[in-house]
């Protein structure tokens, strides 16, 4: 299995860090985030590291969408949250801290103050369609 011994996750994943363990399989971990958005924040992280949802392999990646169901369904029901984001940061600039995949599991509430990003109406018709077309040229397996 793939380690990065200078990687914190790698670490909680080995033993050599403590958390706050709410699942674990063969292939995943999923623990409480240190620094929650909500209390219940989990983090769903294979454990072979990767730097990023371009890097996971396919066996992996075939497996994330039960753990992601399962896990936020805990996290839902053991909250009571009323919602659940769930989203995955690649790369730096998309807000990515730690170069280890992990999925966010975030429990919402009503009036929890947490704001979405915010979305832009100035685009034309024109630039979807270009867009749009540059994105289909692009979706092809990875290799």
């Amino acid at each position: 299995m793939s380690k990065n011994l200078d990687c914190i996750f790698c670490k909680i994943i080995n033993g050599e860090i403590p958390s706050n363990k709410i699942y674990e399989d063969e292939d995943f971990i999923a623990i409480l985030d240190i620094k929650p958005n909500n209390l219940g924040h989990a983090l769903i992280i294979p454990k072979e590291h990767h730097k990023n949802i371009f890097d996971l392999p396919d066996n992996l990646l075939e497996k994330l969408g039960k753990k992601i169901q399962l896990v936020a369904n805990g996290v839902l029901k053991g909250t009571d949250a009323s919602g659940i984001n769930v989203g995955m940061n690649n790369g730096f600039t998309a807000g990515q801290l730690i170069h280890h995949a992990h999925l966010h599991i975030i429990p919402r509430f009503q009036g929890d103050g947490l704001i979405h990003w915010q979305q832009k109406e100035e685009f034309t018709d024109d630039d979807f369609k270009a867009v749009a077309e540059k994105i289909r040229q692009n979706i092809h397996p990875v290799e």
